[in-house]
């Protein structure tokens, strides 16, 4: 991002400075030195925080979510992965009620993986203290689903 008197220049944007008016293009098309001969400054983009965790103001300032809350999210998060991993073989249970005809082997251990992953998942978000231990447990939930079944069988 470019500074001219510790404001933001944006890029396609015309400005105006000691009385000159610059065309949107300028800086696009200008060299760094150019630049820095009316005093410009090119610095690092700040880094937005995740707005699932904070909520983020225009002004690029923050204020981190109650964590109490989101731990309550994510947790019915894993709730809904875990149904729509569950929802394609749901048949084979209602076939197995109906007919007694049984689930095959890979389907069992692959729902009780996806229901294990499930709680698994949701322990770790439940046993957080911080945000930013929360964002760590939420970085890595998808490490421990089982690999969906279509994809076993390729």
């Amino acid at each position: 991002m470019f500074l001219l008197d510790g404001k933001v220049l944006n890029v396609d944007v015309p400005f105006n400075h000691n009385g000159i008016q610059y065309p949107a293009n300028w800086l696009r098309f200008t060299t760094l030195e150019e630049k820095q001969a009316i005093g410009i400054t090119e610095v690092p983009d700040p880094i937005r925080p995740d707005d699932r965790f904070y909520y983020v103001n225009t002004d690029g300032t923050s204020m981190p979510k109650d964590l109490d809350m989101l731990k309550t999210n994510f947790k019915k998060q894993m709730d809904q992965i875990a149904y729509s991993m569950l929802l394609p073989t749901d048949w084979y249970v209602i076939r197995k009620q109906e007919a007694n005809v049984a689930i095959p082997e890979n389907i069992s251990t692959f729902r009780t993986n996806v229901r294990a992953a499930a709680e698994t998942n949701k322990t770790s978000i439940q046993a957080t203290g911080t945000i930013e231990e929360l964002i760590l447990v939420m970085n890595n939930v998808n490490n421990v689903w089982p690999i969906e079944l279509d994809q076993q069988m390729l």
